[in-house]
């Protein structure tokens, strides 16, 4: 009997998916707390989880059970991939669930900046018409540059491209495209690009890569968009940048920390449009990527099969 335990809030329809293997246990008690998740984890061969468990060192010691982590989403920032891997336990992630919301989301950011929509709504709520002061641009004929072209990236530039946007991207990691976009060196993309939009995970590399030094490189009245991680951007540079009027706009939905302190330098910027981690948030994501965990888990303690493992030297 294998013992499934979902520490978090997950879609229904992932649970029944478990429920119907008969060697499986289910524990879907809703969200729990740290310390009921330490004592819940003693007895787990395969746990789901979504952002608000963080599987550290201290958690995963406490199961020694546990052959496998599913989580319900990409970003596997919460789990502690080197113990993991020590451990001998499989971390898989979901990366295809909440590709479309993402990518829409990014796109609505997108057109938010670009005609001033939610400083134009604001206005309103406060009883003024103030047309001239919310000039916008159109997306026709700019240039959107995408950093990171993976499937989220990709579903960006479709999208860009019916704008009848020129796209350019860039990712050390892709070769080719059959889409009509150009790929470019880091440098040649912030030089070019109207738009910025971030699509790469965290790594030593791409880590404040939105820093002085690249801003420094952009196109004047240049609009970034971050829906990827909180950690590609430096704040206090781009807050620097928009002060100076080289970035006319940024549109964020992720922070280093979450939710961002008070004092954040870019929280009450009026330049800048803020939502609280919304990208994934739709009914239609949440749904798949808690199905997609579910079956991850199924097919690898049922079947010995393993997909979007994201600590591959584990299965060696």
């Amino acid at each position: 009997m294998y013992h499934i335990l979902i520490p978090d809030n997950v879609d229904s329809s992932a649970i029944e998916l478990l429920q119907k293997v008969d060697t499986f246990q289910v524990n879907a008690p809703g969200k729990l707390s740290r310390e009921d998740a330490l004592a819940a984890v003693a007895n787990a061969h395969a746990m789901i989880i979504r952002s608000a468990i963080t599987a550290d060192a201290e958690l995963l010691n406490a199961a020694p059970n546990l052959k496998m982590i599913a989580r319900a989403g990409v970003g596997v920032d919460n789990v502690d991939l080197q113990v993991a891997t020590e451990r001998g336990i499989v971390v898989m992630n979901t990366p295809d669930g909440n590709t479309i919301s993402t990518a829409e989301f990014a796109f609505g950011l997108m057109l938010a900046l670009a005609r001033h929509i939610p400083f134009g709504d604001h206005s309103m709520r406060q009883g003024k018409w103030d047309r001239k002061a919310f000039m916008g641009v159109e997306l026709r004929g700019k240039t959107l540059g995408i950093i990171g072209f993976g499937r989220i990236g990709q579903t960006v530039a479709k999208r860009a491209l019916a704008f009848d946007m020129t796209v350019i991207a860039h990712d050390p990691f892709v070769k080719q495209t059959d889409l009509n976009v150009e790929l470019v060196d880091q440098d040649t993309l912030y030089s070019r690009a109207d738009f910025i939009t971030l699509h790469t995970v965290i790594t030593d590399e791409t880590r404040c890569m939105i820093n002085a030094q690249s801003l420094a490189k952009m196109k004047p009245g240049v609009r970034i968009i971050n829906t990827a991680r909180g950690a590609l951007i430096d704040d206090a540079a781009l807050a620097e940048a928009l002060n100076q009027g080289k970035v006319a706009g940024a549109a964020l939905d992720v922070y280093h920390q979450e939710p961002p302190p008070q004092d954040h330098p870019l929280l009450n910027h009026p330049n800048v449009i803020h939502t609280p981690h919304l990208a994934a948030s739709t009914s239609d994501a949440q749904i798949q990527v808690a199905v997609d965990a579910a079956q991850q888990v199924i097919d690898a303690l049922t079947k010995g099969e393993y997909r979007n493992v994201v600590n591959p030297d584990v299965l060696k």
